[in-house]
């Protein structure tokens, strides 16, 4: 009899990322349990993170930074961060890591 282990996804293969150029994409290629979000100064990307993020305090003060910054209408269609991808990608791997 085999003992199954539950598959650990690595922060890197989770977190995926596309250019805006391709911001047509539709919900569809968004797995289950994550949203999308598109973040940069200049040439915005698309990101998918986890649903889950949205309950870390982390996240949510980059959420109020783009309230501030945009209120309720966003540029892209979808939710947009006001930082730069480093910074963003430092705080998706703290979040990975807890």
């Amino acid at each position: 009899m085999a003992i199954r282990m539950p598959r650990i996804i690595h922060s890197k293969q989770f977190l995926r990322c596309s250019s805006s150029q391709n911001a047509a994409a539709t919900a569809s290629d968004i797995p289950k349990g994550c949203f999308a979000v598109y973040v940069g100064e200049d040439k915005k990307k698309r990101f998918t993170i986890p649903i889950s993020y949205l309950n870390d305090p982390l996240f949510q003060d980059l959420l109020l930074q783009a309230e501030e910054e945009y209120g309720f209408e966003h540029p892209m269609g979808g939710i947009t961060i006001p930082c730069s991808e480093d910074v963003f990608t430092d705080i998706i791997s703290r979040l990975s890591r807890v």
